[in-house]
């Protein structure tokens, strides 16, 4: 934004005009839109989570109403069909809204209903498309596996000369990964590993990461109808799984650490990433893992508590791990010589299991259900798995 001609006075044409008005467009737009709506929304006596502070709650007895707000998109869910209504008039007194009825997309993820049987699934079939008609695969063949057991990726393979290097500059590396990324944040967990993996290289990326990551397309041609099933159930309980495999970057030697959170039947909340230290033992890349399982697990808590609806958030998080060791130096079973070097920090998930904000047990490792965000796995072990986060094609299967 210019300042109009003529305004420059003689000696002062380093002098600006000040906007007293926040304008469309500006850096700081967004900013002031963001306390303006607070502002609103407050004063009509809805209160914001402190762990997410673009929801926005409000209570009446039993009756609730969540608002959730993305920039100018809000997403409004309720017990009460008044409060629902009264709350959309109060918007529209306040601001320029449009009213598009009961959401089917909400930032390219399909919402789709079964009232029946109270299931409710979410799919982002449409950016899938999407995303391969813009790298030309809108045709291709799909294939089982994102990442296949055996799969090796490393900077060995990046570009080494400066023709390779020329090769792959006007190949869009970074954008399909910026691209799967998306999806794998919003509703498919089964790609939080590979995407972690093609996501080391992109400052320098060879032929065999581009041609892993059209694999991963070509997934998703298979996948694109998967969609993340939520359903009614008798005991609705937080539980997470953490595992890592052991020494997998190829260049480092470090571990990767996979958790996964389940609530109703599915996904809520996973990672995939590589742990900051090389691990000396299994049980050390498996402690890491239920390190970062407890963190995730206080934040959820904390989060779910806060929307008061869920009574047996109170009660200790359970957590699975299938390293026998590690759950028993967790819980503080155990001494072993071979963790004394590890960092103060990582030693907070004894602390949280001690003081009964998480519980940790033992599970067999075919019921390990992180397993797919660490390594990769045989077809028919990875698809086991994948069921288990609650990504199926229908409400049927």
């Amino acid at each position: 934004m210019k300042q109009p001609d003529g305004f420059a006075s003689k000696g002062e044409e380093s002098l600006v005009c000040k906007l007293q008005k926040s304008i469309y467009g500006l850096k700081q737009a967004s900013r002031q839109w963001y306390l303006k709506f607070d502002e609103v929304v407050k004063s009509q006596g809805f209160i914001d989570n402190p762990l997410d502070e673009c929801i926005y709650m409000k209570f009446n007895g039993k009756n609730f109403i969540f608002m959730l707000l993305y920039v100018d998109d809000i997403l409004l869910a309720s017990s009460n069909l008044s409060m629902l209504h009264d709350t959309k008039g109060m918007l529209s007194n306040h601001f320029d809204m449009s009213d598009l009825g009961e959401a089917n997309y909400v930032m390219g993820i399909e919402i789709n209903r079964d009232r029946e049987r109270k299931m409710i699934g979410l799919c982002q079939k449409a950016y899938i498309e999407k995303v391969l008609k813009r790298f030309n695969m809108g045709n291709c063949t799909g294939c089982d596996v994102p990442f296949s057991k055996g799969d090796k990726l490393s900077s060995e393979q990046s570009s080494k000369t400066e023709q390779e290097r020329q090769e792959m500059k006007d190949k869009p590396y970074a954008s399909l990964v910026g691209s799967l990324m998306y999806a794998q944040v919003c509703t498919r967990p089964d790609l939080a590993f590979c995407i972690s993996v093609l996501g080391r290289f992109q400052s320098n990326p060879g032929q065999a990461h581009l041609i892993a990551g059209k694999k991963v397309l070509r997934y998703l041609q298979r996948t694109k109808e998967y969609k993340l099933v939520y359903r009614k159930v008798k005991n609705l309980q937080l539980e997470g799984y953490a595992d890592a495999d052991f020494a997998g970057c190829q260049d480092t030697k470090k571990c990767t650490s996979g958790v996964v959170f389940l609530f109703a039947g599915a996904a809520v909340a996973w990672k995939s990433m590589k742990q900051q230290y090389v691990s000396t033992s299994t049980m050390q890349a498996e402690f890491l893992a239920i390190y970062e399982a407890t963190s995730m697990a206080v934040w959820l808590k904390n989060f779910m508590s806060m929307l008061r609806i869920v009574d047996s958030i109170q009660r200790p998080i359970q957590l699975w791990n299938d390293k026998t060791a590690a759950v028993y130096f967790a819980q503080g079973n155990k001494r072993s010589s071979g963790m004394r070097h590890l960092h103060l920090k990582f030693l907070s998930a004894k602390e949280k299991i001690r003081d009964g904000e998480t519980a940790l047990s033992h599970i067999g490792t075919d019921f390990m259900i992180a397993d797919p965000l660490n390594k990769g796995l045989p077809n028919h072990v990875f698809h086991r798995h994948v069921t288990s986060m609650g990504l199926q094609f229908s409400f049927d299967t």
